[in-house]
């Protein structure tokens, strides 16, 4: 009887070791404030990771009890949240840039001028090419002209991409090359033309007609570019990131970079307005093309241009100039959107089209609802949604389209966009509480470079309105600022299901790829005075750790 008690004990102790058995994942990390974003808002202790998916959430003893790990991470009460997105940027563009002389914090053409030739001394190239100036912050704030960069570069071509991309200044030897004069005319661009002078300012299109004679960079350089966006977006969080009109070459190379192992940032790619793309992603693939780390399903076109540029095309004309009949301008005909829309729509492609003006925003939401024809799950984006008319709020609901917008470029434009828009305007313009109640979705980010490539500005100009220097004191436009758990939605779950994304990323739930973030503080609960002091620790994708201590 004895020994078949010790038996019994011996067995139901083995069966129970079994059942505690501890499971195996790669990485633990506990002791933290784990911010889901998932539809509960739940919070979390800790969570287990295998194979670059969250298979455990909950409190500190269920999952450090369950599961055994090789690395554990104990975060010390940090906050973490699901890795950030950036919902429209230009990744590679911004890595180009900085090989390229940055102009941004330059305020005359006199300073501009000598930066060019500092930067003609240590660089072997043909071309000086440069971006960042912004008038509106220099004394006087109307367009340069081109003499200064004549005088001092008569044999070298030079162009200046103005901060927004959208106007370049271009000295007399460029304009030669790309065969542009005083006659030349721009369908969906603007040469500006002075006393009988050709200025060197040109707008949208005409832009182009120069980047089409300059040197296309190697593929050597566009890969040290893309290395080097994917560093600086790693150290601020971000990591997915969706880069707004790449050429088929460029996508291409993002997932060879992948095979290589080199590539850790996701991309979602939204294709360049062309020919090439769309035969080649159209025509011979004909469906979205889709890897751990490169998601390309998005086509990005202009609708206008810019404020800055005073050619994003407004419904009534601009309120800063005396001519009257300055509106902006279209980059196309209203036919050509429709055309592309309906070869779209038969396809799993995404819509997605830049809109500044009320004007342009009036005329691709129209185009998108006669082709969409009602409410739908094609998630058709427009990017920026800058400027929108108050009698059109309501398509944004009505055909279920998608606002992208950039919360910091309200904060950068709002102490001169009154001077374009007038006062009366301004307040339907940067709207984001009243884009975000259409569809109570809405996806954030910076269009970097043209802003910061920081999520913690982008996170702080949507909450609080105000720009780095803590001004407006009440915030601009204080009543279309998003709620703190709203723009953090817009910067994850929702940007994620502005990409089809959702199902993978933006939360952290269990099945869900392992993308988060540990930040210095909890963005979603400190001050607002403290929110821009917020640092990212440390960044993790699929489970791997490619930022931080």
């Amino acid at each position: 009887m004895l020994k078949a008690t010790i038996l019994i004990t011996l067995l139901l102790a083995f069966l129970l070791t079994s059942c505690y058995r501890s499971a195996e994942a790669d990485l633990i990390i506990h002791n933290a404030n784990i911010v889901s974003m998932d539809t509960d808002s739940t919070v979390h202790e800790a969570m287990a990771i295998k194979d670059g998916k969250i298979i455990a959430l909950g409190k500190e003893n269920q999952i450090l009890n369950k599961y055994t790990a090789a690395t554990k991470v104990d975060a010390q009460t940090a906050t973490i949240l699901p890795g950030f997105y950036d919902a429209h940027c230009h990744f590679l563009g911004y890595g180009l840039s900085k090989m390229q002389l940055e102009l941004y914090d330059l305020n005359s053409m006199e300073e501009i001028v000598e930066a060019c030739k500092g930067y003609q001394l240590s660089n072997a190239e043909e071309w000086i090419v440069g971006r960042g100036w912004d008038n509106t912050d220099w004394e006087d704030q109307s367009f340069p002209d081109n003499k200064l960069l004549n005088e001092a570069f008569p044999n070298t071509p030079v162009l200046l991409r103005r901060i927004d991309g959208h106007g370049a200044l271009a000295n007399q030897k460029a304009l030669t090359l790309a065969g542009i004069s005083d006659t030349t005319s721009i369908s969906g661009g603007h040469i500006e033309i002075l006393d009988g002078q050709l200025t060197g300012m040109l707008m949208d299109n005409a832009v182009d007609k120069v980047l089409d004679v300059i040197p296309e960079p190697s593929k050597n350089k566009k890969t040290q570019a893309i290395l080097k966006a994917q560093e600086d977006c790693l150290e601020y969080g971000l990591t997915t990131v969706t880069d707004a009109g790449l050429k088929k070459d460029e996508a291409l190379l993002l997932q060879e970079l992948e095979k290589e192992g080199l590539l850790k940032m996701r991309v979602y790619v939204m294709l360049a307005d062309s020919k090439e793309n769309f035969d080649y992603f159209l025509d011979s693939i004909g469906h979205p093309v889709e890897t751990e780390r490169v998601n390309i399903r998005g086509f990005k076109f202009y609708g206008d241009g810019s404020l800055g540029s005073r050619s994003a095309c407004l419904t009534r004309p601009y309120y800063d100039i005396q001519d009257t009949t300055v509106y902006g301008f279209m980059l196309n005909e209203a036919a050509y959107f429709k055309e592309m829309a309906q070869r779209i729509l038969k396809t799993d492609f995404q819509m997605c089209t830049h809109c500044i003006g009320d004007s342009a925003a009036r005329t691709l939401l129209n185009i998108y609802g006669e082709v969409l024809g009602g409410y739908n799950d094609k998630r058709w984006r427009i990017e920026h949604a800058q400027i929108i008319h108050p009698d059109d709020y309501h398509l944004f609901a009505d055909y279920t389209i998608i606002p992208s917008v950039q919360p910091t470029h309200a904060t950068s434009d709002m102490l001169w966009a009154v001077n374009r828009l007038g006062d009366k305007r301004l307040r339907d313009s940067y709207a984001y509480k009243k884009l975000m109640q259409q569809n109570y979705l809405i996806a954030l980010g910076t269009d970097f470079p043209i802003e910061n490539i920081s999520p913690i500005e982008t996170f702080y100009a949507a909450v609080a309105r105000k720009n780095l220097e803590g001004n407006p004191k009440n915030g601009f436009q204080i009543e279309n600022a998003l709620s703190r758990w709203n723009a953090m939605k817009g910067m994850t779950i929702w940007a994620a299901l502005a990409n089809f994304e959702e199902t993978h990323k933006g939360s952290l739930e269990v099945g869900k790829d392992a993308d988060f973030v540990i930040l210095s503080q909890d963005i979603l609960g400190v001050p607002e005075e403290l929110i821009l002091d917020t640092y990212v620790k440390s960044t993790y994708i699929l489970g791997e750790k490619v930022y931080g201590e």
